[in-house]
C-alpha cells in the first residue's frame, strides 16, 4: 500500500491488481479457496461494517456460507501476497446480508471515509465500483443475451452464439476547476449549484463529452455554466471517484474577465471570493469542500498561496 502524495481520498492505496493472475480462471479459483484470502462484503453499494463502523475484512476460511450466497465475487488484487475479493450480497435482504457477515450495518463509504486510512478508502471504493458495474451489465447491449463474468470479474462476455461481445468496466471522466480572476486582488470563482444547501459554494465541474479533450471540457463547462471564458488551463491532479465510475480530473484556469452569467439550470449563482473571504468562511465553520473530494485540495492549495 502507499499514501497518495496529495492526501486525496480513494487514491491513497494500491493493491497489486495482478493482471496476469486474474486472466487465469484456475488460479483465481485457487486463491479464492485459500483460507488466507480476504473478503470485503457489500450490500447494494454499501460497505458492511462492524460495531466500530470499520468495513469488514473477512477471511475466506470462515466464509463458505457468504461465498455461497454471493451474487458476484470479484478479484481485486493482492495485498502483501493475500488475495482480496469484493463480495456482493445485494440480491439478499439486508438482514440476511448482516447475519451472513456478522455486520451491524450497511454504510456508504463516503460516510466512513473520515475514519479510514487512504488505503482502506481506496480499496473499499474500488470494490464498490466493480460490483456496481456488474449489476448493471448483466445483459449484452448488442443482442440482449445474458453476460457472464470472466477474468476474475474484470470482464463480462455475452453468452449468445455468434455474438460473444466483451464488456469492460467503464470510467466516466469529469473535470473540476479552480478558476482565478485576472489581476489583483486574487480571487477564485465559486458557484452555488441547484439543490445545494443555502450558503454552500463549490468549484465548477462537469463530465467530459465524447470527442473532447480534458482542456476542451474545462473551457466548455465554464462557458456553459458561468458564462466565463478561461485561458491557461493547467492540470493539478486526479482522483478516483467510483460513485459509481467517475474519475475527477482537477485543473486551474484563469478567467479572461470577471463578468459572470450563470446558466440558471445547474448553477443558480456564482461569485468571486478573495482569500480573506474564504478564510472567514472557514473560521465560521464552512468547510472547503467535502472531506473526500479533490475540490478541497484545489481550494486549499489556492488559499494557502501568498496573497
Amino acid at each position: 500500500m502507499r499514501t497518495d502524495e496529495r492526501g486525496l481520498a480513494y487514491g491513497g492505496g494500491w493493491l497489486d491488481r495482478a493482471n496476469g493472475l486474474r486472466g487465469d480462471p484456475d488460479r483465481v479459483r485457487a486463491v479464492l479457496a485459500d483460507p488466507g484470502s480476504v473478503l470485503l462484503p457489500f450490500w447494494q453499494d454499501r460497505c458492511l461494517v462492524s460495531a466500530g463502523r470499520a468495513p469488514l475484512r473477512l477471511m475466506a476460511a470462515d466464509s463458505a456460507a457468504l461465498l455461497a450466497a454471493a451474487d458476484e465475487t470479484v478479484f481485486l488484487g493482492l495485498d502483501a501476497g493475500a488475495a482480496v475479493f469484493a463480495v456482493d450480497l445485494s440480491g439478499r435482504p439486508e438482514a440476511t446480508a448482516l447475519e451472513l457477515t456478522g455486520a451491524v450495518a450497511a454504510v456508504d463509504v463516503r460516510a466512513l471515509v473520515g475514519g479510514l486510512t487512504a488505503a482502506e478508502a481506496a480499496v473499499q471504493a474500488y470494490g464498490k465500483g466493480m460490483l456496481h458495474w456488474h449489476r448493471g451489465q448483466r445483459w449484452c447491449g448488442s443482442c440482449g443475451a445474458v453476460t457472464q463474468p470472466r477474468d476474475g470479474g474484470h470482464t463480462r462476455s455475452c453468452t449468445a452464439p455468434g455474438c460473444g461481445r466483451l464488456f469492460f468496466p467503464r470510467i466516466e471522466p469529469a473535470v473540476i476547476v479552480l478558476v482565478e480572476a485576472p489581476g489583483e486582488p486574487g480571487r477564485c470563482l465559486l458557484a452555488r449549484h441547484r439543490g445545494a444547501p443555502e450558503g454552500s459554494w463549490s468549484t465548477l465541474a462537469g463530465f467530459v463529452e465524447l470527442g473532447e479533450s480534458l482542456e476542451d471540457a474545462v473551457r466548455r463547462e465554464l462557458a456553459e455554466e458561468a458564462g466565463v471564458t478561461v485561458t491557461g488551463v493547467a492540470y493539478q491532479g486526479s482522483q478516483a471517484w467510483p460513485f459509481p465510475a467517475g474519475l475527477m480530473v482537477g485543473f486551474r484556469a484563469t478567467a479572461a474577465g470577471t463578468e459572470v452569467r450563470v446558466d440558471g439550470d445547474e448553477v443558480v449563482d456564482a461569485r468571486w471570493f478573495t482569500r480573506a473571504e474564504l478564510r472567514d468562511r472557514v473560521a465560521a465553520g464552512h468547510p472547503l469542500g467535502r472531506v473526500d473530494s479533490i475540490d478541497r485540495h484545489l481550494l486549499g492549495s489556492w488559499l494557502h498561496q501568498a496573497g
